[in-house]
């Protein structure tokens, strides 16, 4: 996904500094879709995210409630998969910013290109 996305966001990066739109309606019609698939997929990682940092917490406080050594296993496996969760929910949030950026960017140039026209 991290490529994918990161692909998109620069072909589209520069198509706006060529500042030639063509098909206008298409390419904001495609990236509106494109911005709708990246919240969900910011949401649903958000979620996982959420769900991770909720079971580290509780395990966390098993841990030291009982001091049962046997969580620590558990509580570094939770960890270990939380880290990358939230770097990965960061570019997401990010990335979906920028398109909205982009979008409106994108919009000018219609609009310039409809007043040339």
């Amino acid at each position: 996904m991290h490529k994918y996305l990161s692909t998109y966001l620069r072909e589209t990066d520069a198509l706006i500094e060529s500042g030639r739109l063509q098909n206008a309606d298409a390419v904001l019609r495609l990236h509106l879709d494109k911005i709708q698939f990246m919240q969900h997929e910011r949401l649903i990682h958000f979620l996982v995210t959420i769900l991770f940092a909720l079971v580290f917490f509780i395990c966390l406080g098993f841990f030291l409630v009982t001091t049962e050594t046997m969580l620590l296993p558990i509580l570094a496996l939770v960890l270990i998969l939380l880290v990358p969760y939230i770097f990965h929910y960061y570019f997401l949030e990010n990335s979906v910013q920028k398109m909205y950026v982009q979008y409106d960017r994108l919009l000018e140039l219609k609009q310039k290109s409809e007043e040339n026209a």
